[in-house]
């Protein structure tokens, strides 16, 4: 019976940044071979679904430098060290939409990309909305939107949303009305 493992005969850190830690990890794998992995490591991050009153999704459109194009996305943010998913899910909220909530429910959290990082990404879905002012962090440049289900539809075929957690969320409001 296999059962799936790889343990881990020495790490070497080869990268330690504000965002993300990379190691090369030497590996024994079950049939005894040793092998290689590359891997990141990540604080967390948390994405929140909110819906207006009239019924339309509150995205940001923001540059992404690892893909040279701005994209639409889900709010979404990096939990801080020691601070609580929920937390980081209600600042982050207010941060980029300048929404605020009484209210947010955890959906589901995933993994990114498990093949090479261990980030994890809470789900939120927040509901009573109500309308503020940004407070982006300095050098944060987000453009607030707001999009029906069947614009964002749309914006996926344009490829204007272009990333797992936003496509979740729209699949997620799909399913919920039915």
């Amino acid at each position: 019976m296999t059962t799936f493992s790889e343990r881990t005969i020495k790490s070497e850190s080869i990268y330690k940044g504000k965002i993300i830690d990379v190691s090369i990890a030497t590996i024994e794998r079950e049939d005894g071979e040793r092998a290689k992995r590359e891997l990141v490591k990540h604080p967390g991050a948390v994405a929140i679904i909110a819906v207006t009153d009239e019924n339309k999704l509150v995205l940001v459109e923001q540059y992404r430098k690892a893909l040279e194009k701005p994209i639409i996305e889900i709010p979404a943010g990096k939990i801080e060290v020691g601070e609580e998913p929920i937390k980081t899910a209600y600042r982050e909220l207010k941060e980029e939409t300048g929404y605020s909530t009484a209210r947010l429910t955890e959906i589901a959290s995933f993994y990114t990309s498990p093949g090479f990082a261990d980030e994890i990404v809470y789900l939120y879905e927040a509901s009573s909305l109500e309308e503020g002012e940004q407070q982006l962090d300095d050098g944060e440049y987000v453009h607030v939107v707001t999009k029906s289900l069947a614009e964002c539809e749309e914006l996926i075929k344009e490829q204007r949303i272009h990333d797992a957690k936003t496509m979740y969320a729209i699949q997620y409001l799909k399913l919920k009305e039915n």
